[in-house]
């Protein structure tokens, strides 16, 4: 049996501009800012607490982002996005800002948001 101790709260995202990766991940996935709950150092796209998802997003200025495929600095995690047609999804993505990563299977490649946190692609 399983147990549970909490709810998932928030995703939390280190960046050196909350708002401006926050607003690249909107216009991504479609998932508004949150009302009230944002200043310069912490900004949170979806609904108040306990409503799913959340994505936030926290000012870290000394961020060494990850280095795709590199070990030494390795990607710590990576948001999978569904899509309908990749090559549309892939289109819009990079004129966002995102730019395409190493890597890709049978229904899935690789991009980097504007910081390089690593973000997949997917489709079935």
């Amino acid at each position: 049996m399983t147990v549970m101790v909490g709810q998932l709260r928030s995703v939390v995202i280190d960046c050196p501009d909350p708002r401006a990766l926050a607003s690249f991940y909107a216009e991504l996935l479609g998932i508004p800012l949150a009302e009230g709950d944002s200043d310069d150092e912490w900004v949170v796209l979806g609904g108040p607490p306990g409503h799913q998802p959340r994505l936030a997003f926290q000012r870290a200025l000394n961020l060494r982002p990850p280095a795709w495929p590199d070990p030494e600095r390795p990607q710590q995690f990576h948001i999978d996005v569904t899509v309908d047609d990749i090559e549309a999804a892939e289109k819009a993505a990079l004129a966002l800002g995102a730019r395409r990563l190493p890597g890709e299977g049978e229904g899935w490649r690789v991009y980097a948001d504007p910081v390089g946190h690593p973000f997949c692609l997917c489709w079935d």
